[in-house]
C-alpha cells in the first residue's frame, strides 16, 4: 500500500498524480489562444479529472503564458471548478526576447511578485495553492525572496510555497531566511532519470564522485515532509511505446519488462512506470506532462499496482544498464 503523500499530511487533499499543463496552449510563441487550444485543454482536464486527478501543475512561461489562459478560459466556461482543483504555478525563469542571447532566472523581488500577478490575471483566480521557484537562480538574494513570499502570502494571493529542480543545501539556504514552509520539491525523476536513486548507492565510490544528481536531496526532503513531485515521469514514453529504433540495449531491455510486467498485472505500460516511481517511500508524487486524453487515461490506476521489490530493482538495473555492486 502506497504511503500518503506529504501533502496530504498537510491538510493538502492532493491526488496521488498530477497533471502538468506545459503542452497546453499551443506554440512556445506569441499568437493567440485558438478554440482548438480552449478543446484541448477540456479533454485534457476530463481525461485527468475522469482517473482522479485534482492537481494541475503550470508554470508562468508554459506556452510563454498561454497554458495558463487556457485554465483562465476553462474557468470562465465552467463556473465552481476552480474550487475544486489544486493549482500549482511557478516563477522564476525569464524567457527570451528579442535582442536577448539566452535565457534567465530571476528570483528577484520585482519579479517573483510580477509573476505571480501575471499568473492570477491569466488564470482569473484569487489564488494560487502552491507557488514553486522554478530553477535555482545564481544571483538569488534569500532576504529579497523572503519579503516576496511574505507579501504575497498577507495578500494572500499564494497559500503554499515550494521549489523546482533545488539541493537540499539550496533548500536550506531559503529555509534560513524565509518564515513561510517550502513543501514541495520538484525535481526530474524517472525510470529513464535514475541518477536520484545512483545517488544513494555513491557515497564513497570513486567512480561515481562526478555525479551531478546532489547527494542528500531525497534524503531532506523526507526528513522534512517536504513533496517530492517527479516531472518528466513517463519518460516521454520510452519505455510505453515509442519507437526504439537506435536506442541502447538496456532502454530496449527496459521497454520489454515494462510491458511483460503491464500484461502480467493487467495494466498497462504507463502504470507500471508511474507505479516504479510510487513504490518508492518517499511518496512521490508523477507529474505526467502529456495533454492526450488517451495516454492520460492510460495512467489510471497506476496507484493500485503493488511492485514487489525484486520487481523494483530488477526495473532499476535494467535501466542502468549495469549490475549493482
Amino acid at each position: 500500500m502506497l504511503k500518503a503523500l506529504p501533502l496530504n499530511k498537510r491538510g493538502i487533499p492532493a491526488s496521488r498524480i498530477a497533471l502538468g499543463c506545459m503542452g497546453l496552449g499551443g506554440g512556445w510563441d506569441h499568437e493567440p489562444v485558438t478554440a482548438e487550444n480552449i478543446k484541448q485543454g477540456h479533454e485534457a482536464l476530463d481525461a485527468a479529472l475522469s482517473i482522479g486527478i485534482n492537481f494541475f501543475d503550470h508554470a508562468d512561461i508554459y506556452t510563454r503564458g498561454k497554458a495558463e489562459k487556457v485554465f483562465g478560459q476553462i474557468f470562465r466556461e465552467r463556473p465552481g471548478l476552480r474550487d475544486e482543483i489544486i493549482l500549482q504555478s511557478k516563477c522564476g525563469i525569464r524567457l527570451m526576447e528579442p535582442g536577448d542571447i539566452t535565457n534567465m532566472f530571476d528570483f528577484s523581488k520585482e519579479h517573483i511578485l510580477s509573476s505571480v500577478d501575471g499568473t492570477l490575471s491569466r488564470l482569473g483566480t484569487e489564488y494560487i495553492d502552491i507557488l514553486l521557484l522554478h530553477r535555482p537562480d545564481p544571483l538569488m538574494d534569500p532576504e529579497e525572496v523572503a519579503e516576496a513570499l511574505r507579501q504575497l502570502k498577507a495578500a494572500g494571493k499564494v497559500r503554499h510555497f515550494g521549489v523546482s529542480n533545488m539541493s537540499a543545501a539550496q533548500i536550506k539556504l531559503l529555509v534560513t531566511y524565509c518564515d513561510e514552509p517550502f513543501i514541495v520539491n520538484q525535481l526530474h525523476m524517472s525510470l529513464a532519470k535514475i541518477s536520484w536513486v545512483d545517488a544513494v548507492l555513491s557515497v564513497n565510490r570513486e567512480q561515481w564522485k562526478d555525479l551531478t544528481f546532489p547527494e542528500g536531496t531525497i534524503e531532506y526532503c523526507r526528513a522534512g515532509n517536504i513533496q517530492l513531485q517527479a516531472w518528466g515521469p513517463l519518460a516521454q514514453g520510452l519505455f510505453s511505446g515509442r519507437p526504439l529504433e537506435g536506442q541502447p540495449e538496456n532502454v530496449v531491455n527496459t521497454a520489454a519488462r515494462v510491458q511483460a510486467l503491464a500484461d502480467e498485472k493487467n495494466t498497462t505500460p504507463e502504470a507500471i512506470v508511474l507505479a516504479w516511481l510510487m513504490t518508492h517511500p518517499a511518496a512521490i508524487q508523477p507529474v505526467i506532462g502529456t495533454v492526450n486524453p488517451l495516454r492520460i487515461a492510460a495512467c489510471g490506476g497506476a496507484d493500485k499496482i503493488e511492485l514487489s521489490r525484486k520487481e523494483w530493482y530488477e526495473l532499476y538495473v535494467s535501466s542502468r544498464g549495469e549490475k549493482l555492486p
